[in-house]
């Protein structure tokens, strides 16, 4: 049997997931742990913030040389869901296609720092590859936050966040 044409792409993508030759989760989705060295009501703050600033479609990118094709850029439809001390709900929606994947951060004292749970998961059931949308609706808050890779411990892996390894944020 070939995996070629529409349904048959699909199966062969399911039977590869579920044979593990895929190292992907089976749904596409990420899960992202990062520690940071700031208490995590400074954190969760800076996140909420980022959340609100980025709620319209102002930063939802343009075409230019440098990006000739959509999409170029989804610093924009966020949506905060819900918040607490502990947890940020909110929602993320794809400039193009307006796919809404739900996001979430869970935020947890280690000494002077804060531990952070992020996930992102897509709503759409058939999602199976994302290339790294989900791990970017977290990044890109998390640097639009002011975070940058030397304030912070970064630990995911592929095989629990979709196409992490061939993400490119600057259009996810």
């Amino acid at each position: 049997m070939s995996c070629a044409g529409g349904t048959l792409v699909l199966l062969c993508i399911v039977a590869g997931v579920s044979a593990g030759l895929m190292p992907y989760p089976w749904h596409a989705s990420c899960q992202v742990e990062w520690t940071i060295g700031e208490s995590c009501s400074v954190v969760n703050e800076k996140i909420v913030n980022q959340i609100n600033a980025w709620k319209g479609e102002s930063g939802c990118g343009v075409l230019s040389d440098t990006c000739p094709k959509m999409p170029c850029g989804q610093n924009c439809l966020y949506e905060l869901v819900s918040q607490s001390d502990d947890q940020i709900k909110a929602t993320h929606a794809t400039p193009v296609a307006r796919y809404v994947d739900d996001v979430s951060f869970k935020f947890s004292e280690t000494g002077s720092k804060c531990k952070v749970e992020g996930f992102s998961t897509s709503q759409t059931w058939y999602a199976v590859l994302d290339f790294g949308t989900n791990y970017c609706n977290l990044r890109n808050l998390i640097d639009g936050a002011g975070y940058t890779d030397s304030q912070l411990v970064e630990v995911t892996e592929d095989s629990i966040c979709t196409q992490y390894t061939s993400r490119d944020c600057t259009r996810y």
